[in-house]
This record gives C-alpha cells, structure tokens and sequence, in this order.
C-alpha cells in the first residue's frame, strides 16, 4: 500500500521502513478518514466551538474505540498500530483525538482493567460499537493533579452506594451513557465489597480510593459543559455534580483499589498523546511547508531564505525525534517492556516539542497564521491542554 506523499515529504530518518505492512494499512486507513471527514470542517467546528458527535459511528466502524483492548468487540490491535492511529486523528484536531482517548483508554480501559467479567460484558460491547459512550471522572476542581486529595466520596447504605462530590474537565461527561467515578472510599467499606484478593492497605486517613461504574440517567448525577475555552475547541469538557447518586452494590470495580486504579487508565491514555502530539506538530508542519513554497515576497518564495530554511529544518529534526521516541515507546509496550516513567518521558517530551513546532510554524506564516484558514496556531492553543491533562508526568510505583 502506498502512502501520501504528506507523510513521506517529513519523514527524514525513513520510520516508514520500520513500520509493518499492517501498520502502515492502519495509519493510512485513519488518515484517509482525518483528510475525508475532518480536515475539511474542522476550522468551522473549532470557530464555532463544537464537537462533531456525527463523526462518532464512523470512527467506531474504524475499530478507534477500546483499539488497543482485546475481546468484547474490541478491535484488539497493537500500541504501535493504536499510536500511529492517534497520530493521524491529531493531525487532524486535538479535540477529535481526545474523543477516542477519554472513550477507550480511560472509560473503556477503567472496566477493562479493573472491572468484573459481568461488568465488561455488560458495558464494553457497546462502548466498542459507539453504542454507549463513557467519561472518567477523575478530577476535582480543586484536586488536579492531586487526585489523592479528592473531596468525591462513597458510602455504603446497606445494599446501595452513596457518592457526594464534584468533577471537573470531565471529557465527553453531557453525552455519557455511563461515567466512572473515582471516589474515596473508607477502606473498611472497601475491603467488605470485595473478595479478599483484591483487598489494599488503607492510607493514613483510612480511605482508599475505588472506582464506580454511573449511568449518567442516575438521579443526582449532573453534567454542565464548560464554555467561553481558548483551546480544545471542537471537543466538550465538563463539570460534573453527584449529589446523593445510589449504586447498587455491584456498581464498585472490584479489582486494584487506590491510586493505581486511575493512574493505570491515565498511563494508557498519556501514550496515545505521546504519538497524538507528533500528529498536531507534523501538520503545522507541513502547512509551513505549503506556505513557504507558495508565498512570494521580494521576488522570491519564502522557502528561498535562509532562515526559513533554517526555522524548517529545525522543526523538521524536532518533529522526527519525536516520533522516533513515540515508536520506541510502542514497541516496549508492544514487548510489556514498557515502564510508566518512559510514558512521562515521552508525554513530556513530545508536547513540548510539538507545542515549539506549532509556534514556529506559525511564524513561517505571518499575519495570516493567525486565521483559521490555517492550522498551526490552533495546533498550538489545543496542545496547551494536551500538555496539562493526564498530568504531564505521573509515576505509578
């Protein structure tokens, strides 16, 4: 299969090579999808701040939701092919990218990982199909990048659970069918809901923290859209209430209590971002590249100067080492010897870099790289969320 000559023209180092027939079927199928379906709407979308939900069914027919998980309708396929394919989807916009992060490696991954075998039958299928779409709610308005210090807690009333509290930039949270929240649980509670195996030493405050499985039709559960945001535009984050929300019993996650429950779904989606990053920064790029060749001052275009060759060229080295990074991170994941340190690294790295790329290649533009005509500034707005969420860098040990 032949690929675009968009990819090729970036590809100093010849990846390309080292990529599998069925990777490189992968990547293409999800940027035929970026080039027919977003590429040409997204700067209305974005003006306009909304989410294009009718992409939905058609990102499901591509296997994008739960890809990387396996069984229960999932798609099943490798981190390498799931990264590439976050890749392709941020080139198009980071917001659309973050529809299939919040669905699959945070709300699909929480039931995935940690949930019963009732639970995932029940839920994943249909959240595989875009049947059912979920959010993770994890953050507080006052408990960010502290999710320890969350207020959000559960109690236990006879047969039901009890949950009071707030989240907020809860991704996808006013068209959830069902939402995980994360929730402090007394750690006495905790353990009397689950078989011995799954048991954990409470803090020091006696509370652990455990996740819960919510329909979002359940009285006193709320979701309010926040408004009036500079970046991540064409996507929808929330504020979210639980005022007295009852479970049943068997709502709990019975599997890996405490921290590492979250963190372990946030890990997954702060690799999808590592390789989505390179997909916002190698289309700045390349709009600079198009935009240099084409535009004329004193005679000449603007590529024939030297410091834009220079500005090019430095974009092009960055925006290389950085999918070279986002490759080496899928194939330790692909080998298990993938470690969460090297997924902050990688997060890190590759938002900065791609935030830089999309900066300079703004520059390239002038005046005119401030309209919406033109990619790399809304690139770069949307990267400044994309470097914040899921924590810049965040260890599980």
């Amino acid at each position: 299969m032949t690929t675009t000559p968009a990819l090729h023209r970036t590809d100093l180092m010849g990846i390309e090579a080292q990529l599998s027939a069925e990777e490189i079927a992968t990547r293409d199928r999800v940027a035929e999808f970026v080039d027919r379906r977003i590429r040409p709407h997204i700067a209305r979308w974005y003006d306009e701040a909304v989410l294009p939900t009718e992409l939905f069914g058609e990102m499901a027919e591509l296997g994008l939701f739960g890809m990387h998980l396996s069984g229960y309708g999932c798609a099943g396929r490798s981190a390498t092919e799931y990264g590439l394919a976050m890749q392709e989807l941020e080139a198009g916009d980071s917001g659309i990218r973050t529809v299939v992060s919040v669905q699959g490696s945070l709300a699909m991954s929480a039931i995935h990982k940690h949930g019963s075998e009732a639970q995932k039958q029940q839920w994943l299928p249909g959240m595989a199909a875009g049947d059912t779409i979920g959010c993770f709610g994890l953050t507080e308005p006052t408990a960010g990048s502290d999710p320890g210090g969350m207020s959000t807690r559960a109690r236990r009333e006879g047969d039901e659970w009890v949950l009071d509290g707030a989240k907020r930039w809860i991704g996808l949270a006013t068209i959830a069918d069902v939402a995980i929240i994360w929730a402090k649980v007394a750690a006495g509670e905790s353990e009397a809901a689950v078989d011995g195996e799954h048991r954990t030493r409470p803090d020091d405050a006696g509370e652990v923290v455990r996740g819960f499985i919510v329909p979002t039709d359940t009285l006193g559960f709320r979701a309010e859209a926040i408004e009036r945001k500079l970046s991540m535009r064409a996507s929808l984050q929330c504020d979210i209430v639980l005022d007295g929300v009852r479970l049943p019993a068997d709502a709990i996650l019975p599997k890996h209590p405490g921290l590492r429950g979250p963190f372990s779904c946030l890990s997954e989606a702060r690799y999808g971002i590592a390789w989505g990053a390179m997909g916002a920064a190698r289309d700045a790029l390349e709009a600079a590249l198009d935009y240099a060749a084409e535009r004329q001052q004193f005679g000449r275009p603007l590529s024939g100067y030297q410091l834009t060759q220079k500005k090019l060229t430095d974009m092009a080295l960055e925006l290389t080492k950085g999918q070279l990074l986002a490759l080496q991170l899928g194939r330790a994941k692909d080998a298990g010897t993938l470690e969460n340190h090297m997924i902050s690294v990688g997060k890190l790295n590759n938002c900065r870099t791609a935030i830089e790329i999309c900066r300079e290649a703004r520059t390239i533009l002038g005046g005119n790289g401030i309209t919406a005509e033109h990619s790399p500034l809304r690139h770069a707005n949307n990267l400044e969320s994309v470097r914040t969420y899921e924590a810049p860098t965040r260890s599980t040990r």
